[in-house]
């Protein structure tokens, strides 16, 4: 699974979002023109030190991204507010690509075209939208629980209900 962002403007959001990658073992594409320099400097301060741990690429345009997209089978997943499916209610892939628009301005018509499906995160009528970090971690968590592609953590005595921890509370 891959989490991409077109031409983002915001450094520190691509850095959270880089961040997500790395935590939850999802790799980051980033579509330039980005609103800053792309490079580990510019998402230091949101990814921290978790950006060595997540695998990233950077796309000089739209087309060269979906030129390695079509050539790897992936399919494109929109996030968008143009949405026609609400994201709760799609069939996620092991090898979707998620992609968020720019926080400006989303994505222009030509994307919304080559998308394979255009998902909408239902918000409260009068709001317009979540920042796209949250929107991508809500996005991301969702397409792995669906497929099965959370990373495995050691079990937790303190919550496993047979456990001695657990019955001593």
């Amino acid at each position: 699974m891959i989490l991409a962002l077109y031409c983002p403007d915001i450094a520190q959001n691509a850095g959270a979002c880089m961040r997500t990658g790395a935590c939850l073992g999802v790799g980051v594409d980033i579509i330039e023109p980005a609103g800053f320099p792309v490079g580990d400097a510019a998402f230091r301060r949101a990814g921290m030190d978790y950006i060595q741990q997540v695998a990233w690429r950077r796309h000089e345009t739209f087309a060269a991204f979906d030129r390695i997209r079509r050539q790897e089978g992936r399919r494109l997943v929109l996030f968008t507010t143009g949405g026609d499916m609400c994201y709760l209610d799609h069939a996620f892939a092991p090898d979707d690509v998620l992609l968020f628009g720019r926080e400006s301005a989303g994505v222009p018509e030509a994307v919304h075209g080559v998308a394979d499906a255009r998902l909408v995160i239902p918000l409260r009528p009068g709001l317009r939208s979540l920042n796209v970090a949250v929107s991508a971690g809500m996005a991301v968590a969702e397409a792995l629980r669906q497929t099965g592609g959370f990373p495995t953590t050691p079990p937790r005595p303190d919550r496993d209900p047979g456990s001695a921890a657990s019955q001593a509370r």
